[in-house]
């Protein structure tokens, strides 16, 4: 019997193929979802190919997170198209009120569950990784037939495990571990491969920081971000979870295509620079580069946890007077549970904007684009050119705490410096 890697384990579960790097298998899908920008043309190829109902309403789901509430007429035929289908089918779907950055509503509100196969058309889907699933992004068309079939296939991934020695210092979070992580891989590094985290500093880690971690595989290039499921993501999705679910674990001997190791114990906190996320440089080797605009949110911080940490650092300060700072909760659980502890009042009162939940400025869509010739350091994903807006704008991708922190001297700072 062969052992078997965390993504091979799960695929293994789920199918009747043999499983093995490189083998094609078809696959049941547990959960699929789209959003109100890659639902609409799944719909189209949902009906082009003679599909009349969704394989399992429970099991299907459209988010509206990335123009809604909707900024023009055009996200408002969007969002008519996905409301229209999801009532149609008796689908899930949630008005703006009652959803949050799909990303991570989804696996606060229980639909993401260890050992299972979801598929979202969204590259960001792997953000599931950190509960112990096979998550993944697909197109929309593979996400129509999904949502027909209840099936899909899947090249089995090799995998790359990356072990984490040490602890990290209370200024480390999962942005900046997962910004060493791709440093040293580079973008192309884990190409189609799943990533596999281990270490014993991780379990000092927030399960918000390993959603961060999780959901910036795609940046290595990675199919997947795994974690083993643990005590905390058991007692997460044990309340939570709307379906029965059985937590899978790599074997023993399991064989990994590669394998690198970070120090938990020297990792500072870093950024990356423009015009990619693997252009990773300690924070206080930048101290030099000034900025216009700070964005704390998204999928991959917009999460309790970096409110939190963006809290520490501004509660009581004044943010510099040539600097924006925009606050997205990724939620409405996360913004309510930071009206309740008063973090929205601090955030305001240091100079900050706080926005409802979006993908907005994320994807350069709203609230937050960015002019030719202006800097942002983002707690987002992707520093691509023109991701927030002008193709001549800048983006520096960092961790809640040092956005913060940068945000009070209007320049990258270290966090470290506020104290």
């Amino acid at each position: 019997m062969s052992s078997f890697t965390m993504a091979e384990a799960i695929i293994a579960a789920h199918t009747k193929d043999p499983v093995a790097p490189g083998n094609i298998c078809g696959v049941s899908v547990d959960f699929a979802f789209a959003n109100d920008i890659t639902a609409p043309p799944s719909i189209r190829e949902f009906a082009n190919m003679g599909a009349e109902k969704v394989f399992d309403p429970q099991r299907c789901a459209i988010l509206p997170d990335h123009f809604t509430p909707n900024k023009d007429i055009a996200s408002a035929e969007q969002a008519k198209i996905c409301r229209d289908f999801a009532r149609k089918q008796g689908m899930l779907y949630w008005e703006v009120g009652r959803v949050g950055v799909e990303h991570a509503f989804l696996p606060e509100q229980g639909y993401v569950l260890p050992g299972e196969i979801i598929l979202g058309a969204d590259s960001h889907t792997c953000t599931g990784g950190a509960l112990g699933a096979l998550a993944t992004g697909v197109g929309s068309t593979d996400l129509a037939a999904t949502w027909a079939l209840g099936t899909t296939w899947l090249r089995v991934p090799e995998t790359c495990r990356v072990d984490f020695e040490g602890s990290p210092s209370q200024w480390i979070g999962g942005k900046d571990l997962i910004l060493a992580v791709i440093g040293k891989l580079g973008v192309e590094g884990a190409r189609y491969m799943a990533l596999e985290f281990h270490g014993e500093g991780l379990s000092k880690l927030p399960l918000d920081g390993r959603m961060t971690m999780a959901n910036m595989a795609i940046e290595a290039g990675g199919k997947a971000g795994l974690f083993v499921p643990d005590e905390a993501v058991l007692a997460h999705v044990k309340k939570r979870a709307k379906r029965p679910f059985k937590a899978i674990c790599p074997d023993e001997g399991a064989a990994y295509a590669k394998r690198i190791s970070i120090d938990l114990d020297k990792l500072e906190p870093v950024v990356a620079l423009p015009h990619l996320p693997e252009n990773v440089k300690t924070a206080k080797e930048c101290k030099n580069i000034e900025i216009d605009q700070v964005f704390i949110g998204s999928c991959t911080n917009g999460r309790m946890t970096d409110i939190e940490q963006a809290v520490k650092i501004l509660k009581g300060r004044k943010i510099h007077d040539r600097v924006r700072l925009i606050v997205i909760p990724a939620s409405y659980e996360v913004y309510n549970a930071s009206l309740e502890k008063g973090y929205i009042r601090d955030l305001t009162e240091a100079g900050a904007v706080i926005c409802t939940p979006t993908c907005g400025p994320c994807l350069g869509g709203y609230m937050g684009i960015l002019a030719g010739g202006e800097r942002c350091v983002s707690t987002s994903n992707r520093n691509f050119v023109g991701r927030m807006g002008s193709t001549k704008s800048e983006i520096i991708l960092a961790g809640p705490m040092v956005a913060a922190a940068s945000a009070l001297f209007g320049r990258v700072a270290d966090p470290r410096e506020v104290e």
